[in-house]
């Protein structure tokens, strides 16, 4: 029960990883706000958490619009006081080839992905500050910061800018006692790749590339993303963390 009692925000928690993420606190005790455009997934989510003996609650959140996110914080304050642990995890992946990616699309991507963590991260921070609260900010990243993808143009360039974002964020709140770290998953089988994974031959070729020879399961996120929220990770900030299962260092 290392986070019981303590106020946990967690975005895109309706599904995959941010879903796994969420109840994972909620079974340490934490009071846990799932945040999602995904209602009855992300009530679902809240229903289960409270079923294992914490307080949730789901709120309605975009997190690339504003007015969203800054109803999401206020309310979490109304109801629970301060704000303990920021999760970023949602996050959205149209596979498209480069040369067919639209205008509107690459925006999209951006404004979910890097925006959506910029804009929580600043309001729960600014709470956080305010309540002199010791917080923690954890952002899902992705190796997909690292290397490319024909495919992944837009995703792959926000989850770079989310690495430089959350060292940026790690030297104006670190005088404030706020860590703020990064989580690269590998190849983890959610709802956003389960249609290129159902190709065979691609499953079974991250599968070879894999040392650990499986995909990843969105619950494999779950214990790197506690590490840095817990006072294990207190001297940890601007940091990254592999967890894939290898297949980043792996070239063949």
């Amino acid at each position: 029960m290392r986070f019981k009692d303590k106020i946990v925000v967690v975005t895109g928690a309706a599904r995959g990883i941010g879903r796994a993420i969420a109840e994972g606190f909620g079974k340490e005790g934490a009071k846990v706000v799932v945040a999602d455009v995904l209602v009855a997934e992300g009530e679902n989510t809240a229903d289960t958490i409270k079923k294992l003996g914490s307080e949730s609650v789901f709120i309605k959140t975009d997190v690339s619009s504003k007015a969203d996110v800054d109803h999401l914080i206020d309310l979490t304050v109304k109801q629970f006081g301060v704000i303990d642990v920021l999760v970023n995890v949602a996050g959205i992946c149209p596979f498209k080839d480069f040369l067919e990616i639209p205008e509107e699309m690459w925006d999209h991507v951006l404004d979910v992905n890097l925006k959506g963590v910029f804009l929580c991260s600043q309001a729960a921070a600014k709470v956080m500050v305010d309540k002199g609260i010791h917080g923690r900010i954890v952002s899902i990243g992705s190796i997909s910061s690292i290397v490319g993808g024909a495919q992944q143009a837009h995703y792959c360039s926000t989850k770079a800018g989310i690495n430089l974002l959350t060292a940026s964020m790690a030297i104006a709140l670190g005088p404030h006692g706020i860590t703020c770290n990064v989580v690269m998953p590998g190849p983890v089988e959610t709802d956003i790749n389960k249609g290129d994974l159902a190709d065979a031959k691609k499953r079974e070729y991250f599968i070879h590339r894999t040392p650990l020879r499986r995909i990843g399961q969105p619950q494999d996120i779950v214990g790197p993303v506690m590490f840095f929220a817990s006072d294990d990770a207190a001297w940890c900030t601007g940091s990254t963390l592999v967890a894939d299962g290898g297949i980043l260092v792996n070239f063949q």
